[in-house]
């Protein structure tokens, strides 16, 4: 009789290679598989970018979530605006307005449908829309939300143009 072979007891072969990297393997897959969907539907759910008629008009295309979205600029730095015409104010975020490097301002108490929330109001800078620009804007500093790339675009620029609703458009149109 043989003495038992010390090697025996461990599992050989491609079945033993296969269940000690199999859970890896199925994570690794669901992980590029999550990784796709989220890309895709980043690219889906992007806003449509604004159009600019022949007759100089901005013309901001509806997104799929109902809002309306602009690329621009307040103080030479890029942002996403919300179209907000219920806003008295261009408003950004505090780290948005740390980064742009903009003045401290006054501070000021805005009253939102939230509540209250305390922030500065900056004068003197200017935003744009598209080629649209428009300087000596007010704009408020104090926007709180999960993306400080995202401002709301509202009256103290929007005021300097006829906003004409049109189907799933707005168009902006200098006065």
């Amino acid at each position: 009789m043989r003495p038992p072979d010390s090697n025996s007891t461990k599992q050989a072969g491609p079945a033993g290679a296969g269940l000690r990297w199999g859970p890896l393997v199925i994570l690794l897959f669901w992980l590029v598989v999550m990784g796709a969907l989220y890309a895709v539907m980043r690219q889906v759910l992007k806003p449509p970018p604004l159009t600019v008629s022949v007759t100089g008009e901005l013309v901001i295309p509806r997104a799929r979530d109902g809002h309306f979205y602009a690329r621009g600029q307040v103080h030479g730095q890029p942002v996403t605006f919300l179209v907000d015409t219920g806003a008295s104010l261009v408003v950004v975020s505090q780290e948005f307005a740390r980064t742009a490097g903009m003045a401290p301002g006054e501070a000021t108490t805005f009253r939102t449908a939230s509540g209250e929330l305390q922030g500065r109001i900056v004068k003197g800078v200017t935003v744009s829309v598209g080629p649209a620009s428009v300087s000596g804007t007010r704009v408020g500093v104090g926007l709180v939300g999960p993306d400080p790339s995202v401002a709301l675009l509202g009256q103290s620029f929007l005021s300097r143009f006829e906003i004409v609703l049109s189907g799933d458009n707005m168009v902006l149109r200098g006065k």
